[in-house]
């Protein structure tokens, strides 16, 4: 199927401004396309469509860096800015597994305002015939909290979901493969339409220091960044191993302790490593990889963590080295066709774009793709699906597991108002 043509060519005009203060409160109430990449305060918001693709299959990556190339070259980009995310920039989510319908998108804002060490912009797109104007900026009216309804089980039930890891723990055993990502979804339905600016604000507020998302409907605040390329360095953050925080300083201290020394978890997460190292190795000519993982602290679990990073040696794009690192050990599983395989057979849900890439690029090719985690896909305007995996290994126990993906529906449910 030939791709849509990027003509007309896109006007792209970025403009210094002063701090317009909380970025979420900048989306219009009536906005189309709401897009959001917030962390500790910076980055940036979005909305309109000045172009946009979808693409499907195993060349859903190929396919919109094909288009993206296209639209950068027939650009033309005026920016007072040198930053990330200023400029040109698309917006993209990918869904996890080829055969999903959700595949993906990349999105370009027709308005964006982002902020960066407090230097703010905003960014305006049109085309030659019709020019981008410069909105006025302005809070809206602000965006009330949906009236939840239902919070029911997905494709599977509590005990179907640890009868399904009971059964991943016996193929592990049994020589089958060497870890596997189980997720499980959530359904959440509102008597009233469930506005995205709601929920960014309380993710953005709630947990800061992770990166809080919005693409096409996806919404969520992801801990893990896939991958950040930035002028010729790449880094990735990798998660694996997870603890619930009990709230009591002194106690969740020393089960961070027994995190960073648990044989379970650190096996699981020498697994996500490696696959890490292995896919951006060949990209690379020099990289740094810790031997040991720190303990990343959340506001309602740790996670042992790890800070991968390497030096290009090539011309590859941050949304190529997304694909190239998706799906990694921590959200599929090792080897990484047998966890496909048996992924397939027992979650019983299509996991639409959860676990799959999100985040942006740039017209450079530089940009950040995070791991879209602790996040829910709108279905409806009333209704929206939750998601939560856990990694399992030989030592896996299902009830340690469904708890531990209780505590990763935490943010959205919270978020929505629907408990905790």
């Amino acid at each position: 199927m030939p791709l849509p043509q990027s003509d007309p060519a896109l006007v792209v005009r970025s403009t210094r401004i002063q701090d317009p203060g909380d970025l979420v409160s900048l989306i219009p109430d009536d906005a189309e396309a709401p897009v959001s990449w917030l962390r500790d305060g910076d980055g940036f918001v979005g909305w309109g469509t000045a172009a946009a693709i979808q693409t499907h299959g195993t060349a859903r990556f190929d396919d919109a860096e094909r288009w993206w190339s296209g639209v950068v070259r027939d650009a033309v980009v005026r920016s007072e800015v040198d930053l990330p995310g200023a400029g040109l920039i698309a917006v993209g989510s990918f869904a996890f597994a080829a055969a999903s319908p959700a595949g993906g998108v990349l999105h370009v804002p027709e308005t964006v305002v982002g902020r960066h060490h407090d230097v703010c912009w905003l960014t305006t797109v049109g085309t030659a015939a019709h020019l981008p104007t410069t909105p006025a900026l302005a809070a809206g009216s602000g965006a009330d909290a949906p009236v939840i309804a239902d919070v029911r089980d997905g494709a599977l039930s509590d005990n179907q979901w640890t009868e399904a890891v009971g059964a991943a723990v016996e193929r592990i055993q049994s020589g089958a493969l060497d870890k596997v990502v189980m997720a499980r979804d959530v359904v959440v339905t509102s008597s009233t339409d469930i506005d995205p600016r709601h929920i960014l604000r309380n993710l953005s507020g709630a947990y800061p220091n992770t990166w809080t998302y919005s693409v096409d409907g996806l919404i969520g605040a992801t801990p893990e960044m896939l991958v950040r390329r930035q002028k010729g360095l790449v880094t990735s953050r990798v998660l694996a191993g997870t603890i619930r925080r009990t709230g009591d300083d002194e106690h969740d201290l020393a089960l961070a302790a027994s995190l960073a020394r648990s044989s379970k978890d650190l096996e699981e997460h020498e697994y996500a490593v490696r696959s890490v190292a292995d896919a951006l190795s060949p990209h690379c000519s020099s990289m740094n990889v810790p031997e040991s993982p720190f303990v990343l602290h959340l506001p309602n679990v740790m996670h042992l963590a790890t800070d991968v990073a390497g030096v290009l040696h090539e011309d590859v794009s941050s949304l190529t080295l997304a694909a190239s690192l998706h799906p990694s050990a921590a959200v599929c599983g090792t080897p990484t066709l047998a966890a496909r395989d048996l992924i397939a057979e027992l979650e019983q849900m299509d996991r639409g774009r959860y676990a799959g890439p999100v985040g942006w690029l740039d017209a450079t090719g530089d940009g950040e793709w995070g791991i879209a985690l602790r996040c829910g896909a709108l279905e409806s305007p009333s209704q929206i699906r939750l998601f939560a995996g856990c990694g399992i290994v030989a030592g896996s126990e299902p009830a340690a597991e469904l708890s531990e993906s209780d505590a990763k529906l935490v943010p959205m449910r919270q978020a929505l108002g629907c408990g905790s």
